[in-house]
């Protein structure tokens, strides 16, 4: 069963850090372009970073050099490590696995950054 499972997520001071995890069954994971994206409530799904399957990594403008995307193919796992959080960082975070025509989606954990 083809699977992205997604962990990490709660609610966390401003400047505080989150580290978020997704889990993934059911690909051949190597392969797979892995990324985070996010959505706040009324807003659409944005991208916050991506790894290739060479590791090399892309972000978006916000979170440059506050989050950091990282994988372990020995694991199946793919992380993003957030440091000195702000409120607008708020949002549910989605991974999402690409390859070929393949787009698979977990189901997104929640972030709140909030005094």
């Amino acid at each position: 069963q083809v699977q992205l499972v997604e962990s990490g997520g709660g609610l966390v001071q401003p400047g505080g850090s989150l580290r978020l995890s997704c889990a993934a069954s059911g690909i051949l994971f190597n392969v797979y372009a892995m990324g985070w994206y996010r959505q706040a409530p009324g807003k659409e799904r944005e991208l916050v970073a991506t790894i290739t399957s060479g590791f090399s990594t892309n972000y978006a403008n916000s979170p440059k050099g506050r989050f950091t995307i990282s994988r372990d193919n020995a694991k199946n796992m793919v992380y993003l490590q957030m440091n000195s959080l702000k409120p607008e960082d708020t949002a549910v975070y989605y991974c999402n696995a690409k390859y070929s025509n393949y787009d698979i989606w977990g189901q997104g954990t929640q972030v709140t950054v909030s005094s």
